[in-house]
């Protein structure tokens, strides 16, 4: 403003012609169109930075809380446990009378281990006023044997278990309507919610019911390594032991999130939590209702990540997408031709870049509907066609692993390893089954990097670089062979009972 008031003043002298009054004017028309142009400029900035500016936080989230707060409610449980009782103190580890209590402090007269009632609480909240559903996680309400709903005024009543999904940590519960006058609440779409969103949270933090917090989203899609649909909220706001299962609640009122978990070394809150997203939990809860269990899409394949040595190993040209290091026979992908050692690299025209990603997008797949899958296989892009199964009536069907047992016959070395043929002896010794080809690993150099990735004696080598190999002679071929390319590494499709999983392992010169 200096400059366009000292421009547009007219000198106070009496001379003044014509050709002064005229300049004096073309300067003030100048840098007054300067000015408006600057002060243009200035205001679209302001608009734009007012349209991408946040929502404030309200004054209060009282208005909000007094809403809300009636569909929170309590989980009491109740259940029989052997151990301690709280009369005998809990001694720190390595203290000289602690292998006393353990011996003789929580037995009776005739030496076993008393019995006693223990209690817990948790966090929940009604989602369906008129049907009586209640909504909590699997690991408040697992083991119980009497679970109570506790509401704000203290009125309590009895719930049973309609449903669990311990993948997800998710439990649904029932309690009776008539009983007492229920207000819910509705889920909200977190996918909409944004890294820095307010978010507010109520729940019963050691029994601290109708405890209000608040605070923003930190974080999404954390994978705390929980179970293998992790796809957590991260917040800040306060949750303690006891918030399990209590909701995290948009400015809207709206349930986005299901609080789960806590990142604490002191067991209280640190600004780190979690919440099971209501886009995951939505479709578990329905279903939950309405079969009183999960329904998940299964394609049948064990898969692992794939790494710089493995995509240099298959000629990748990045990391992208997920190995198949196993195909069980009869499953999905087995039928439709799907291979240990292809890379999946779409799922139903959606790209996958981490095992993760491709388990949730299996599991919410339909039971029975058809899927294209998108494989990298030998230099190739190659499209199969699987009906997906039933995850659930596959991993009743599975077999557990069959425990494997060390070895010390004279082997050839490769690689730190010493391999053997696969014949009666070695089957018996390390539990192989008769259909089960290869070489068995029956030592394993503990300086070495085979050793480092997890490989062990009884583990089957049964493929190199994509080949099937039946014997230590031609397993030794087949890296000589991989040693004349230019390829670093070589890989090595391991089996481990009924898993199995692909390792790349250094090539070296005295391999």
């Amino acid at each position: 403003m200096d400059l366009y008031n000292r421009y547009s003043a007219l000198p106070k002298s009496a001379e003044i012609d014509a050709r002064a009054i005229a300049d004096h004017a073309q300067r003030a028309r100048k840098y007054g169109a300067v000015i408006i142009s600057t002060l243009t400029v200035l205001t679209l900035m302001t608009v734009f930075s007012f349209n991408v500016k946040a929502r404030p936080a309200p004054d209060s989230f009282a208005d909000l809380v007094e809403k809300l707060s009636p569909a929170v409610v309590n989980i009491s449980t109740t259940q029989t446990v052997k151990g301690p009782s709280g009369g005998f103190p809990k001694l720190p580890d390595g203290h000289p009378f602690e292998d006393f209590f353990k011996e003789f402090g929580n037995k009776d007269k005739n030496g076993e281990q008393r019995e006693r009632k223990a209690t817990s609480l948790g966090s929940g909240f009604v989602i369906d006023a008129k049907d009586g559903y209640v909504i909590t996680n699997n690991h408040v309400i697992d083991g119980a044997e009497e679970i109570k709903v506790i509401f704000k005024d203290g009125e309590k009543l009895a719930a049973t278990v309609v449903g669990t999904d311990p993948k997800t940590d998710i439990a649904v519960l029932k309690i009776d309507p008539k009983e007492y006058p229920l207000v819910d609440v509705g889920w909200g779409d977190s996918d909409d919610s944004r890294v820095g969103d307010w978010v507010l949270a109520i729940g019963n933090p050691y029994g601290l019911g109708g405890t209000v917090t608040a605070g923003i989203i930190s974080a999404r899609g954390r994978d705390i390594r929980s179970g293998p649909y992790d796809d957590y909220i991260q917040t800040d706001a306060s949750i303690n032991k006891g918030n399990s299962g209590g909701p995290l609640f948009n400015m809207d009122g709206e349930v986005i999130g299901i609080n789960t978990a806590i990142f604490s070394q002191s067991g209280g809150s640190i600004g780190i939590g979690f919440a099971v997203p209501s886009e995951l939990a939505v479709p578990v809860v329905a279903q939950l209702i309405e079969f009183g269990k999960t329904s998940r899409g299964w394609l049948g394949v064990v898969i692992q990540p794939v790494t710089e040595e493995i995509a240099e190993g298959l000629d990748l040209k990045d990391t992208d997408g997920v190995l198949v290091a196993g195909v069980p026979e009869d499953g999905p992908a087995f039928k439709a031709g799907v291979k240990a050692g292809d890379v999946i690299l779409k799922f139903n025209g959606e790209k996958v870049g981490e095992p993760r990603e491709l388990s949730r997008l299996v599991a919410e797949s339909k039971v029975g509907s058809e899927v294209k899958v998108e494989l990298w296989r030998s230099g190739e892009i190659v499209t199969k066609e699987v009906t997906l199964g039933e995850l659930e009536k596959a991993e009743t069907a599975m077999a557990s692993a069959s425990p494997s047992a060390p070895g010390n016959s004279d082997k050839v070395e490769l690689l730190g390893m010493k391999l053997a043929a696969i014949n009666d002896s070695m089957r018996e010794q390390f539990s192989i089954g008769p259909d089960v080809n290869g070489v068995v690993v029956t030592d394993v150099d503990p300086n070495s990097e085979a050793a480092e990735k997890g490989i062990r004696p009884g583990d089957i080598v049964a493929e190199a670089q994509l080949e099937p190999v039946s014997s230590p002679d031609q397993m030794k071929e087949r890296i000589a062979e991989i040693q004349e390319t230019d390829k670093k590494s070589v890989l090595l499709l391991l089996k481990r009972g009924d898993n199995s999983r692909f390792i790349a392992l250094k090539l070296n010169k005295e391999s």
